[in-house]
């Protein structure tokens, strides 16, 4: 697909509550926090006790949709939730939160969790950004509190977003209803998000779709590859 094919395409996608109608040339694939530490063995997440695996099961597909995105250049964003070795921009309500063993700025086993340029607070080697693709480090859950993120997609004339990540519940979520309220139209891709709680993946997307669309569409990546490709 050329610059000015892509200009002129819009692709109908089987999704929920209704087709979402896809415009290559103003969409941008959005993976939110494929993060060490979140998704491998070790990590700060499986510390909490979390059963690691059920998010794991999204690499294959984002895997996947990462490589038809690039293939056909679609943007491809990717966010990391970390913060300042300082942790001056780290609220002290959030590393308490919970009464954790081990916090946010604590040694684990890949580094400081949860800081910049610790191993843990890494993308996963899987999907590992390439020359070109934004890197949005956020302080929040949501992918456009404190980051330039909303700037960057207007520059590039982008308004409809492919999200992608962990956790559906919480940083997925909370950044599709900010995207929402800054008038994105987003496509939640069910097979490349996970969730910890099963339970709350479902509901995660529920939410998403409910009240024909509130926030959002719900879909798969096979149908994304396919019209991509």
């Amino acid at each position: 697909m050329n610059h000015s094919e892509s200009e002129t395409i819009m692709i109908i996608i089987d999704a929920e509550p209704y087709e979402f109608h896809l415009e290559p040339a103003r969409a941008a694939l959005l993976i939110i926090d494929m993060q060490r530490d979140f998704l491998e063995p070790g990590g700060f997440g499986e510390s909490l006790g979390n059963d690691v695996s059920l998010l794991r099961r999204t690499i294959g597909p984002t895997k996947a949709l990462l490589a038809a995105a690039r293939a056909v250049g679609l943007k491809v964003i990717h966010t990391r939730e970390g913060h300042r070795p300082d942790l001056s921009d780290l609220p002290i309500a959030k590393k308490l939160r919970g009464n954790p063993t081990l916090s946010i700025g604590d040694k684990s086993a890949m580094g400081r969790i949860l800081v910049r340029g610790e191993i843990g607070h890494d993308i996963i080697p899987e999907l590992y950004p390439i020359a070109g693709e934004p890197v949005i480090d956020k302080p929040g859950k949501g992918a456009f509190y404190a980051t330039d993120l909303d700037t960057i997609l207007k520059n590039a004339g982008v308004t409809q977003l492919l999200v992608c990540g962990v956790t559906t519940e919480v940083c997925v979520n909370t950044t599709v209803r900010e995207a929402n309220d800054r008038g994105y139209d987003c496509l939640v891709l069910d097979d490349c998000c996970g969730s910890y709680f099963p339970e709350f993946q479902e509901m995660g997307l529920r939410m998403i779709k409910a009240q024909g669309g509130i926030f959002g569409w719900v879909g798969s990546s096979p149908a994304i590859i396919a019209a991509l490709t």
